[in-house]
């Protein structure tokens, strides 16, 4: 119960009472000096009756720490008395108590009308059971408190010395726990625990905690300290390194452009293994001296490095309306190659992350097969690089060299990646069926990883050696010819055959883009030079047979040339070509209509034939000459030709009687084939047809029909086989002014392959065998 005092005595503690300093995250041992800040009015007032009567007080931990006004219920119910050694008035009001802890005590009972807390307390008496077990653990715990009082970086050297001298085990324990790093809460336990048994192995099971964690941490700062001693030492030689270059006046120069490198790789976007190479390349260069020959090289290997796009790409929306406006005004006809690109264009804009399929466009010279590849560019906002692949015969041209190689570069395909500035631009390889196998490699070996969807993602270029991803890249291909790619290449890519234009094709894309650019390369505007529709369709027929339009905008750069010298010269201001001005400027027609000429004899056959540029037209010619019945073949053919020729005449032969020949007319006349135009090499089985219609002319001495036209191999039973290039072959004949063409009947699939502006100036003959093609080659009257 409480006591009451009187208004007199109210200022006065008695002796046989405690005043008390409630603490927050603070407690205090026996033994232990401790500093205390106090600012609250209850603990001034006790402090000032200790320092005035000098007399103990009491130090209790409150339970909350937010707590300003602290009762009974808040606050722990054992604490330490303290003698106070001094008090000190701080110039922010607060006081400072340093005060050393005598022993613990119990509350028995707060009591009010005192202007401080003050409690009336007995002291609580610590326990001893065993003697002998409490000085072995003293001795393990006085071990441990040097160990540890060694570790702590604040620690003076006096209180090791005084934990050694200590002779009582709980004076030892309370020591040791006042340098613990425990909560408050940890530190009252102990404070708590009167068995001192069970107090020491408390306070050695916490020591040995806090051991480990004193020595981990020594660890770490001192291989911290090793590592920032390490730096300083670098820092320091890299300075006096620059003083001494500064000095010399060298230096300056590298050092600015390693900071410049420096920052270029950290902005690079480089995946991490790149990033560690380019680090360790950039380390090696900062400690080379800049007259050596090999820090230009590692200076142009950063370069690369750093001006790759490993991160930029460009953002790209397919809108297919713009797509399909793109292709019809940069490309006249083509209809079936400009529907399979907007096939191609539709799937990627519908799977954006899908692999797609790599096109390849096949076709002769000047039919559009590269501004194709631009036109696809164009559609999807992305940049446009070429590599010409014609003549390449060194695998390095792919992959690059070896950086131990003088002048050593990167491949193409890198070159090209860094040219476009970004790591998914539309990317052409030119000319693919030009490429050649050497001592230096395979380059075509080169393009499957190139190519493959599961292997260029980690593309490896020699000269960088970090792998490079090329997944997002598109690649497009040309060739003039399917057959002269590598199989294994040909296999991964998808084949769109480009065939070459009609007249009436030539003359719309003459009329729409040529005669346009060639005008505007030329510093012309269209009020000076105009070109009459019928000179440019007297110039495709006279001046250029081509599969393409190549050299017919070379011939159209003659006229505007032409017409650029006389209004330069102030004669003429305007000028219009017609036929006849054409003729003035380009001369005589360098081709002319010669199949009515050359059949105009027994013996002579128009055929049909493939070549990269397109198909043509050749005439095969027969003649009987005196000899032994031998067949002689002139004309630079192949084995293959000459086998169909020989083919033929077998054939031809077995007709004899047909034709009401003696059996043994041939036995003294020799039979000599010949394919003019002897200087250009000449193969392949599809002349057969021609080879045997030349010799039945010859032998029934009728004319073939100057208007047809054929192809087709021929087999010793009389059958008309398949041939290749049916296309190319149909549109050489059309502007040859041939209007009838015999094709093989197992070549009827062709026929949708054929514009049909062709097929509806064409009569289309079938031939099942030889004896359909004598049914109308012919003409109707004997020569």
């Amino acid at each position: 119960m409480s006591e009451s005092v009187s208004e007199q005595e109210r200022q006065r503690v008695p002796k046989d009472l405690l005043p008390v300093i409630p603490v927050r995250n603070l407690v205090v041992f026996p033994g232990a000096v401790t500093h205390l800040s106090i600012g609250r009015d209850l603990s001034v007032s006790a402090a000032e009756i200790g320092v005035e009567e000098g007399r103990t007080i009491g130090v209790l931990l409150q339970r909350d720490p937010t707590v300003d006004a602290p009762t009974q219920g808040d606050l722990y119910e054992v604490g330490t008395t303290v003698n106070v050694i001094r008090l000190v008035e701080a110039p922010n009001g607060f006081k400072h108590l340093i005060c050393q802890g005598e022993q613990r005590f119990r509350v028995d009972e707060f009591l009010p009308d005192f202007k401080c807390l003050v409690v009336r307390a007995t002291p609580a008496m610590e326990v001893m059971r065993d003697e002998v077990e409490v000085r072995a653990r003293a001795e393990v715990l006085k071990q441990l408190a040097v160990r540890m009082t060694k570790l702590l970086p604040e620690a003076p050297e006096a209180f090791t010395s005084a934990l050694m001298s200590l002779k009582d085990p709980a004076m030892l324990a309370d020591m040791t726990a006042s340098i613990l790093d425990l909560k408050p809460s940890e530190k009252q336990d102990l404070l708590e625990l009167l068995d001192l048994e069970d107090r020491l192995d408390r306070v050695i099971t916490l020591g040995n905690e806090q051991l480990r964690v004193l020595e981990i941490s020594r660890e770490i700062g001192a291989k911290s300290k090793e590592k920032i001693d390490e730096r300083q030492r670098e820092y320091l030689l890299r300075e006096q390194l620059k003083t001494i270059q500064e000095a010399l006046g060298e230096g300056a120069g590298a050092a600015s452009q390693i900071d410049e490198l420096e920052a270029k790789v950290a902005q690079a976007g480089m995946p991490p293994e790149v990033e560690t190479e380019a680090r360790k390349e950039l380390t090696r260069l900062a400690n080379m001296p800049e007259a050596s020959t090999e820090f230009s090289m590692v200076l142009s290997y950063l370069d690369w490095l750093t001006t790759l796009p490993w991160k930029t790409e460009a953002v790209t929306h397919v809108d297919m309306q713009k797509a399909r406006q793109i292709l019809d005004s940069d490309h006249h006809g083509l209809e079936k190659v400009k529907r399979r690109i907007l096939e191609y264009l539709a799937v990627r804009k519908l799977n954006p992350e899908g692999r797609s399929p790599i096109l390849c466009f096949v076709g002769p010279p000047g039919v559009g097969k590269t501004s194709l590849g631009k036109s696809i560019a164009k559609a999807l906002d992305l940049e446009f690089v070429r590599a010409s692949l014609g003549g390449v015969h060194d695998e390095a041209e792919i992959r690059g060299h070896r950086r131990t190689y003088v002048g050593a570069l990167p491949g193409s395909i890198i070159q090209g990646i860094k040219k476009a500035g970004m790591n998914n631009p539309v990317f052409m390889l030119d000319e693919m069926d030009k490429l050649g196998a050497s001592a230096h490699g395979d380059p075509s070996a080169a393009l499957l990883e190139v190519l493959d969807p599961e292997q260029n993602s980690t593309f490896q270029d020699n000269y960088l050696n970090v792998p490079y991803d090329l997944s997002k890249v598109l690649f497009v291909g040309t060739a003039n010819v399917v057959d002269n790619i590598p199989g294994p290449l040909r296999d991964r890519m998808e084949m769109i055959e480009l065939p070459g234009y009609t007249q009436e094709e030539k003359l719309e894309i003459a009329q729409r883009y040529l005669v346009a650019r060639q005008r505007e390369s030329n510093g012309l505007s269209e009020s000076q030079v105009s070109i009459d529709r019928d000179a440019l369709a007297f110039l495709i027929e006279g001046y250029t047979r081509e599969a393409g339009v190549r050299n017919l905008e070379r011939e159209i750069g003659r006229l505007m040339r032409h017409a650029a010298v006389q209004i330069a010269e102030g004669k003429v201001t305007q000028i219009r070509i017609d036929t006849s001005t054409l003729k003035e400027i380009s001369g005589p027609p360098t081709f002319e209509r010669e199949t009515q000429m050359r059949t105009s004899l027994p013996g002579v056959a128009t055929g049909l034939a493939w070549t990269p540029a397109g198909g043509d037209i050749l005439f095969v010619e027969s003649s009987t000459v005196p000899g032994e019945g031998q067949l002689i073949l002139t004309g630079q053919l192949g084995e293959v030709m000459k086998e169909s020729a020989q083919a033929a005449v077998s054939l031809a032969k077995n007709k004899l009687d047909c034709l009401s020949i003696p059996p043994d007319f041939l036995l003294h006349r020799n039979i000599h084939v010949h394919v003019p135009a002897g200087a250009i090499p000449k193969d392949g089985p599809s002349a057969g047809v021609a080879m045997f219609v030349a010799v039945m002319s010859l032998l029934a001495n009728r004319k073939v029909r100057s208007d047809i036209a054929m192809t087709g191999e021929i087999s010793l039973r009389g059958l008309v086989l398949p041939v290749g290039g049916v296309k190319e072959k149909t549109l050489a004949a059309l502007r040859s002014g041939i209007r009838t063409v015999l094709l093989p009947a197992r070549n009827r699939k062709d026929l949708t392959d054929i514009p049909e502006a062709a097929q509806a100036e064409l009569e289309f003959v079938w031939l099942e065998t030889v004896d359909d093609a004598l049914a109308v080659v012919f003409e109707e009257e004997p020569a």
